[in-house]
């Protein structure tokens, strides 16, 4: 999948991909492409607000961030769950009409999560920073910040809202990029989630140094299918070789009932990030409980 910029943005030469630049008028042609489009709207409007010095300036003053990774791999019975705060979808609509983010947050600290992600994409899952920052005030737990970073700026913003890792999409960044935010993000003291879709991403990302967190999203993005065998496959795969580098990984999307957990552990998953299924139940802090026991 190659995902085009928006103009003035230059094409740029890299080593795996160009970045097109689709003609001003032209339609987004896909869903993820749409959301990049949007990202960088977004992006220019959070510079003006607050511009990167700006930001930068207030990130000496602020406390160290949790250790995501490390809450992960103390799990003392794998895998780790990362619960996902998530009102919303482009492709499920409203997933959850009562939306408290903090009192979800503190349910799923309640229950056993290990880490959190927050979405904060406003457009199109209703997210928000506003909700990471109330909830980093409420809860103890590690913080994902749950976007779509296009821009080494954004990094610092989930920082500056109190964000403990930020995820990067392979498939709407280029190796180039993908390098230089993990260096960003390590410089800053947080983790970085680099996620994958299928075996070409997966195999650009084991190129890479520095990656010590991998998602395996089970979702195509293309069709918006859900297949677990996703993870099993790339696992089957290549999990020698990310057991040899120490790499953690996580499996998304997908995972709705204890089988499902049990399948994507014995394939070699060491941490699940379970959202949809934990947010429609009446108490999500419930759920998780039921699902890890």
């Amino acid at each position: 999948m190659q995902i085009r910029r928006r103009p003035p943005n230059p094409a740029v030469n890299v080593a795996y991909m160009l970045y097109q630049i689709a003609a001003p008028d032209a339609d987004p042609q896909n869903i993820l492409e749409e959301i990049v489009w949007q990202k960088e709207k977004e992006v220019d409007q959070f510079r003006e607000k607050l511009p990167l010095h700006e930001v930068q300036r207030q990130l000496l003053n602020a406390p160290a961030r949790k250790d995501f990774l490390a809450a992960l791999t103390a799990v003392a019975k794998p895998p780790a769950v990362i619960a996902e705060v998530k009102k919303a979808s482009p492709s499920k609509g409203v997933i959850r009409a009562d939306f408290d983010p903090v009192a979800i947050a503190q349910s799923y600290q309640q229950g056993g999560a290990a880490c959190l992600s927050v979405l904060t994409d406003k457009k199109f899952f209703q997210g928000g920073f506003e909700n990471l920052k109330l909830i980093r005030a409420a809860v103890d737990l590690p913080l994902l910040c749950k976007d779509f970073i296009i821009y080494p700026y954004q990094i610092q913003w989930a920082k500056l809202h109190g964000a403990d890792a930020v995820l990067l999409i392979a498939a709407i960044l280029s190796d180039k990029d993908l390098q230089y935010f993990l260096k960003i993000t390590k410089k800053l003291g947080m983790t970085a989630l680099v996620e994958v879709h299928d075996q070409a991403e997966f195999d650009r990302v084991l190129a890479l140094d520095g990656v010590e967190l991998l998602g395996i999203n089970n979702r195509d993005l293309t069709t918006f299918n859900v297949d677990l065998q996703t993870t099993c496959e790339l696992l089957a795969a290549r999990g020698t070789q990310l057991s040899e580098r120490g790499i953690t990984v996580v499996s998304e999307s997908g995972i709705h009932q204890p089988e499902d957990l049990l399948k994507v552990a014995a394939s070699g998953a060491n941490a699940v990030l379970i959202g949809e299924s934990f947010m429609k139940q009446p108490d999500p802090g419930i759920a998780l409980k039921q699902m890890i026991q």
